[in-house]
């Protein structure tokens, strides 16, 4: 069984026992945390719409962390400018408990 959920903007096809990274989460370490927005259930037969309206998707919270860090380089030839910059963007590792139908 799977279920396609919908956090920070972006989608995430995650199974039972599933280990995620998503956009950052307040969250401690050990919390449980549930994701409402479910878009899609698969067992044997693929469920959405009003479906899958009640359904929900339990997770526990692993670490939060930092991916690494991006460069950002900017440069016009001839005028003498260049821009350096970097950027670590935050995230938030889950484990997928429970998929609630």
């Amino acid at each position: 069984m799977y279920a396609i959920i919908a956090t920070g903007g972006k989608q995430y096809k995650v199974s039972e026992g599933d280990v995620i990274k998503v956009e950052k989460i307040e969250a401690e370490a050990g919390n449980t945390v549930t994701f409402d927005q479910v878009i899609a259930v698969s067992d044997d037969t693929l469920k959405v719409g009003n479906d899958v309206a009640n359904a929900t998707v339990s997770a526990t919270v692993v670490e939060q962390g930092r991916y690494r860090k991006v460069i950002v380089y900017k440069y016009k030839r001839k005028s003498g400018y260049h821009k350096k910059n970097g950027h670590r963007q935050y995230f938030t590792q889950v484990k997928i408990d429970k998929i609630n139908l």
